[in-house]
């Protein structure tokens, strides 16, 4: 990996974090992949296009970018080697040898000027230690034209894991899990924000619309209560407290949860999100 400024990022995606979401990678993409369609097509790809995914994680959008421009090319981004593996090793089993993938920081990162079509990214663009920096070097990444598209999470009590977790308040410090304004999870959940930044880090035409799809958090309420409770924030948060409590709010999660199982004993959770565009001025 090249030059890092966002280190902290890059220690926590190379180590536990990232070895969960390499080793959950198809979880995470039933959790998420609602928003692949409405990402792609807000992309608009043609199929000469040359794509690039930013923080594309176990690679599943910049493989789908990538079917998409059969006569192009697709790279995907991320600090994460675990997840990078991972996603080699899909690409290599479905056979496509126009796409790569590169670690990196999308903020610093040494890209072509002007080689890409697009830019896209599924929750990839909220963990930047400087937004407008990194946005601006994606920005000189993409020709004169280009389209830059991204899904980041909007306000926090559209999402059913923040109302699941929110449940075991009492019992759990659940603290400024979801405060926006910071590198995080819902540091770009204020509309206004995202334009802010878009248009300080070079980018016109901007535009904002609501998503809202429903993924699979698991099999049953035991399943999904497991997963969320292994997830980075889940976890931080139970090793904050004892024994006994993590009982208790294990319990409690499962019976939040069993509210939300489908008739076939999945649990599907809502989940509420930012679809943004934006153009490279021509």
């Amino acid at each position: 990996m090249l030059d890092v400024v966002n280190t902290e990022q890059a220690q926590a995606w190379n180590g536990p974090e990232g070895a969960h979401w390499a080793r959950n990678q198809d979880r995470w993409n039933a959790v998420n992949e609602g928003f692949n369609e409405p990402l792609l097509d807000a992309s608009a790809l043609t199929e000469e296009c040359r794509v690039l995914d930013i923080g594309c994680g176990s690679g599943q959008t910049t493989r789908l970018a990538a079917l998409r421009a059969p006569r192009g090319c697709a790279l995907g981004l991320d600090l994460s080697g675990p997840m990078l593996a991972e996603a080699r090793a899909r690409a290599e089993r479905d056979g496509l040898s126009h796409l790569a993938y590169e670690q990196g920081d999308a903020q610093v990162h040494p890209f072509e000027p002007a080689a890409y079509d697009a830019a896209l990214s599924r929750y990839g663009v909220m963990f930047f230690a400087d937004p407008v920096a990194a946005f601006g070097n994606i920005g000189r990444a993409l020709r004169p034209g280009g389209r830059l598209a991204f899904v980041c999470p909007a306000a926090a009590t559209g999402n059913g894991w923040v109302e699941a977790l929110s449940a075991l308040n009492g019992l759990l410090p659940l603290g400024d899990l979801t405060r926006p304004g910071l590198p995080g999870m819902f540091s770009l959940a204020d509309p206004a924000r995202i334009r802010e930044v878009l248009t300080a880090a070079g980018f016109t035409a901007v535009t904002v619309t609501e998503a809202q799809v429903y993924g699979t958090w698991g099999s049953g309420a035991r399943d999904a209560a497991d997963f969320l409770l292994g997830t980075g924030p889940g976890s931080h948060l139970m090793t904050q407290v004892d024994e006994a409590t993590r009982a208790r709010a294990r319990r409690t999660l499962e019976e939040w949860l069993h509210a939300h199982e489908t008739p076939d004993g999945t649990v599907r959770l809502r989940s509420t999100s930012w679809l943004v565009t934006a153009d490279r001025p021509a």
